[in-house]
């Protein structure tokens, strides 16, 4: 590269040199930051570069400088990410299933770019978690951005549905037919992403796994199902399918222990209407897909919360419970 050509790239590359070899703790002298300059093939004066670092404000990086001994050290002190954001977002992509291990590599270096080499450091021994379970379908990272397109485009999307064999393979489901839906939106629950979409052959609106689908394609179709979601709450959706389990939607009273509030409104929201019941105990009713999932997680509360209406839920759940226990049940 000419070396005038270099000179118009200065204040670029003093940006990279400055976020990269500086931070809070750690300076360049002006002669140190000339030196640098100097490897890429760009002359500097001191003028120059402190007008460089007020036309670096305007990009996101504040550099200030600071006496030290007989030198004066220049570092930046503002940042398009401060260090406690990239662990953050580090820390996101660690903890998300849905990314694989191998792309969560390399989202992670790419954010490493953003802190200095020395919290680049910290950032390393911040990005291990331990056990943490990553899905093994390596294009759903690209399979969510082909749906947001299909969206956005407003057409219809084709794909194979999966499911896990005890050999751990995904294997096409209708002997590998294509599903063809209209997409709508995605909700991502539990850290796995699912497709609601409106099936036009069923006239009802599903919902798939998006890391069980391969092979997503669009189709030259406008979607249809729009009057389906118009006033379509996504949020409740989410809410009502237990681990997205489809069900029967059923308005159910539950009762439960005063103590254990929290745990309903972690689960259904702030905006639940809690009414008292028995001394010590409170009610809520709510909308769900009722579902074997449900009741697992009614089960996993323990004894004292119970489901009192409607009489066909509970009769259900008194079902569920009997065959439950009869797997272990002793054999006479």
């Amino acid at each position: 590269m000419a070396r005038g050509q270099n000179q118009k790239l200065k204040l670029y590359r003093l940006r990279e040199i400055m976020l990269e070899m500086t931070d809070e703790t750690h300076g360049l002298t002006m002669n140190q930051i000339q030196t640098e300059l100097e490897r890429y093939g760009i002359t500097s004066e001191r003028k120059s570069i402190y007008s460089d670092f007020e036309e670096l404000m305007s990009t996101g990086v504040e550099v200030i400088g600071e006496k030290c001994g007989r030198d004066f050290l220049y570092h930046v002190v503002k940042r398009p990410f401060e260090l406690a954001e990239t662990k953050l977002l580090i820390d996101s992509i660690q903890a998300s299933k849905f990314i694989t291990k191998k792309k969560s590599t390399a989202l992670i270096n790419k954010i490493k770019g953003f802190a200095s080499r020395y919290e680049a450091a910290q950032l390393e021994r911040q990005v291990y978690v331990q056990g943490r379970i990553k899905t093994m379908n390596e294009s759903v990272y690209y399979s969510v951005d082909a749906i947001h397109e299909a969206i956005s485009n407003n057409m219809k999307i084709c794909f194979r549905y999966c499911a896990w064999d005890t050999n751990k393979k995904l294997v096409p489901k209708r002997d590998g037919e294509f599903y063809v839906v209209s997409p709508w939106a995605l909700i991502l629950d539990d850290e796995n992403y699912y497709l609601v979409a409106f099936d036009s052959d069923a006239g009802m609106v599903k919902h798939y796994r998006v890391d069980k689908m391969l092979r997503i394609d669009t189709i030259e179709e406008k979607r249809e199902g729009k009057e389906h979601f118009k006033n379509f709450d996504l949020e409740s959706y989410s809410v009502q399918n237990f681990g997205m389990f489809g069900g029967e939607l059923k308005r159910v009273k539950i009762e439960f222990p005063d103590e254990m509030v929290g745990v309903f409104i972690d689960r259904f929201g702030k905006d639940i209407a809690i009414r008292p019941a028995k001394k010590g105990y409170s009610q809520v009713a709510v909308e769900v897909a009722v579902s074997r999932q449900f009741f697992g997680w009614i089960f996993g509360l323990g004894s004292n919360v119970k489901i009192v209406s409607p009489k066909s839920v509970v009769d259900k759940l008194g079902e569920a419970a009997n065959e439950f226990a009869d797997i272990y049940r002793p054999k006479r």
